[in-house]
């Protein structure tokens, strides 16, 4: 019973295609005709896809605010994001959490957000090495997220609680497909990803400070994004098959 999940599965893991943004997610089945595809069997899976995402990208901007609220700066925590109520971070990016989301769905069966949390340049600058474990806490909990997805699904198939193709699997499964990318993509060391930040734990003050003076001082945004987005194609695979293989085919 285990194997023929398994196996169901993969098909269903097959249908998320993935690559994403800062902060962002990129997901879902991509449509071969220009007149959306509104179908019964497709409208449950958008609606999956959206509230993973809504669900994801809050804990992910949340642990950003708490871990920064932890190192000395309340600029997020006092604008409400220490929080997992999605609420205050719709407010702050409603375009990138809700609106655009839906739009993409609804249009191609994709989906694309973004979020943001705000923080202090100049504790930034103070505490590199604060700074850099507050964007470190975004992917670190997007990971976490994929390894409860992980052992909810084992548990599931090796219990007889989740059935081929149920709204629990698909639910969860997507929690592990787009949790894993968001946290690998927000990962790559190229700015305005939270692993150009991050970096800075391998760096001294000194080095971090003349970083930061390069990083900050230069719009580079969109050539990262550009980057990242043409990088990301190459390595996530790798990544992704790994993941899979270890977490949930592997016998352990």
């Amino acid at each position: 019973m285990e194997t023929f999940q398994r196996a169901t599965f993969k098909r269903f893991l097959a249908r998320l295609q993935t690559s994403g943004a800062p902060s962002t997610l990129l997901a879902g089945e991509k449509e071969n005709t220009l007149m959306p595809n509104l179908s019964p069997e497709n409208l449950a899976l958008y609606f999956i896809l959206f509230v993973v995402f809504l669900f994801s990208t809050t804990c992910h901007e949340a642990a950003h605010a708490l871990v920064a609220k932890i190192g000395g700066d309340e600029t997020a925590f006092l604008g409400g994001q220490v929080t997992l109520n999605p609420v205050p971070h719709i407010q702050r990016e409603p375009w990138g959490m809700v609106i655009i989301p839906i739009l993409m769905l609804v249009l191609n069966g994709s989906i694309i957000g973004w979020a943001s949390a705000p923080y202090d340049p100049h504790w930034e600058r103070r505490h590199p090495h604060r700074a850099a474990w507050m964007a470190l806490a975004g992917p670190a909990t997007n990971y976490t997220l994929m390894l409860i997805a992980a052992i909810a699904l084992r548990l599931g198939w090796t219990q007889g609680w989740l059935h081929q193709g149920s709204f629990a699997e698909t639910l969860i499964g997507a929690t592990f497909s787009l949790n894993l990318l968001l946290g690998t993509f927000n990962l790559l060391p190229v700015t305005p990803l939270d692993g150009s930040t991050a970096i800075m734990l391998f760096m001294g003050e000194d080095r971090a400070h003349r970083y930061l003076d390069w990083l900050r001082g230069n719009q580079y945004g969109i050539l990262g994004l550009v980057v990242a987005l043409v990088a990301f194609r190459y390595v996530y695979g790798p990544i992704e098959a790994f993941a899979r293989g270890i977490l949930l085919w592997s016998h352990f």
